[in-house]
């Protein structure tokens, strides 16, 4: 018997890694830019060899748990529906950076600073949308595998996002620094103070 949150989450996976693959396919294509795919930034080549078998292992376990049952089957299912909706929400944003969107810094290739929708209050609504994500997963397949690679995703995730702010300061300088005051790192600033901060202390 299939167990049906993490046949929900599987397709979810797929569905998700398949639509960054077509974006940078298409953006390669229709806008002759680099997806990134190959990490020319240090930080990000250094990260490269933990980040790849990362996410295929974040792929194959819950395809593994698909004959097994866990218990807690509503909170597993309120789980993988609350992870499908993660990645519709992330689509929203592909589609909003449009020809902007890469997987990771590319030194030399020009940028425009994306600040509607979703990120005009977060500037990296993927990656909180990917942190969500992962949580979904190891509520609905709650092994230690899957734990161990949320506990590399987190800390992976917020090195990336500190690199890609470093890189968009130097190409958008004070552009970019009154954007980081007005906006929070991973969720909303809901307060005046938090805007007064400085740009690198919100991710």
């Amino acid at each position: 018997m299939i167990d049906l949150p993490s046949a929900i989450l599987s397709a979810t996976l797929s569905a998700y890694w398949s639509g960054v693959a077509v974006t940078a396919l298409v953006n390669r294509r229709r806008h002759g830019r680099s997806a990134g795919i190959w990490p020319s930034n240090r930080v990000e080549r250094t990260l490269w060899p933990i980040w790849a078998p990362l996410i295929g292992l974040w792929n194959v376990l819950p395809w593994c748990a698909l004959s097994r049952g866990h218990g807690w089957w509503t909170l597993r299912l309120a789980a993988a529906l609350l992870g499908l909706g993660c990645f519709g929400a992330t689509v929203v944003c592909w589609t909003r950076l449009g020809r902007n969107w890469s997987m990771a810094v590319v030194p030399g290739q020009s940028t425009e600073l994306v600040q509607t929708g979703p990120y005009a209050r977060v500037r990296h609504p993927i990656y909180a949308l990917s942190i969500a994500l992962m949580l979904c997963s190891v509520v609905v397949v709650p092994t230690l595998p899957m734990l161990a690679v949320a506990a590399l995703h987190l800390p992976f995730l917020w090195t990336k996002a500190r690199s890609e702010e470093q890189f968009l300061h130097t190409i958008h300088g004070g552009q970019y620094a009154e954007y980081c005051r007005r906006t929070g790192g991973f969720f909303p600033r809901w307060s005046l103070a938090g805007a007064k901060r400085t740009p690198n202390s919100s991710l």
